[in-house]
């Protein structure tokens, strides 16, 4: 162990203590992100480097979330990853200082533009079904630090945006709602851009070219690239052919309303926010960037590689 977490994050979805069991093995990948970041893209893409074939395989069962907390008891997670022969591969959303970081694990964390990441929260949170709402309800009366309903997500985007960057649901955090800070969680990850078991990608950079970050990643994972069968890899990744198969994918998001698998794999572009916000969301959004983000960060949290270049190689403090 590299160190252990240094502090707990619970909220009506996460829940950063649930990491306390967890056994590494060597290899091990940690696909760390907020929330609607292209956290599924990276799953997909790793599935894909691993297996070194294009069937398509339920994300949820074979690189689960350790730290969601309607996903069922911790332990049962466990049993399964247990069981896995394959080279594993989790998901988080929890925040670097929530989790602990282990020498022979890769860890690969994926930015987005926030502008772009809230709306696509928007369109996911609004399309909860009732169930799951409830379900919020439960695990947020039954925890002390919480201690309240989950609070629902507004119909209209700007009060949504409004809300998640004036409103904090975590102590010391000074926005987010219903989630996690987004601002604070990129600083987190950026500090730790420079270990060598810790790889940055960009949902910009992924868009742009999705074969050459396939390559870093699977350069970062030390998998050799089969030529042969790469550009199958290639498409089947893209966000048209994950669509298409969203169902098997994800299969939990049939029962979401308004549109199943097919909204949880909205549109898969940037920029939807220029048609959205207003002015003076703007100008609270970038208010928020001075605040929080260097320069460097803020630029790559907006960019990618193309618009500030590797991170790792980045010295801005």
């Amino acid at each position: 162990m590299i160190r252990p977490a240094l502090r707990e994050y619970r909220t009506w979805a996460i829940e950063s203590r649930r990491w306390n069991d967890f056994a590494p093995r060597d290899g091990d990948v940690v696909i760390a992100t907020a929330s609607k970041c292209g956290t599924t893209w990276m799953q997909q893409i790793v599935a894909l480097l691993i297996f070194q074939e294009t069937a398509v395989r339920p994300l949820p069962a074979i690189s689960p979330w350790i730290d969601g907390r309607a996903h069922g008891p911790a332990s049962d997670i466990y049993r399964a990853l247990g069981a896995q022969t394959h080279r594993r591969f989790v998901k988080t959303h929890v925040p670097v200082d929530g989790l602990p970081l282990y020498e022979q694990i890769r860890y690969i964390h994926v930015a987005r533009d926030g502008r772009d990441a809230v709306m696509s929260m928007h369109n996911h949170f609004t399309a909860f079904p009732d169930e799951r709402i409830a379900a919020f309800d439960r695990i947020g009366l039954a925890d002390p630090v919480i201690a309240r309903l989950y609070l629902r997500a507004p119909a209209d985007p700007n009060e949504f945006f409004r809300r998640w960057i004036s409103t904090a649901v975590v102590e010391g955090q000074s926005d987010g709602s219903p989630d996690l800070s987004f601002f604070d969680l990129e600083v987190g990850y950026w500090a730790e851009r420079q270990r060598a078991n810790m790889l940055l990608v960009h949902y910009n950079d992924l868009l742009e070219n999705l074969d050459a970050e396939m390559r870093r990643v699977a350069a970062f994972l030390g998998i050799a690239i089969n030529h042969e069968i790469w550009p199958s890899l290639v498409r089947a990744a893209s966000f048209n052919e994950m669509q298409r198969d969203g169902d098997q994918l994800m299969p939990q998001t049939i029962t979401m309303r308004g549109g199943g698998s097919r909204r949880f794999f909205n549109k898969g572009t940037s920029g939807q926010w220029r048609a959205v916000l207003t002015a003076r969301d703007l100008a609270l959004y970038e208010q928020k960037v001075r605040e929080k983000f260097s320069p460097g960060l803020a630029k790559w949290v907006e960019g990618g590689r193309s618009k500030a270049g590797d991170p790792g190689g980045s010295d801005d403090r």
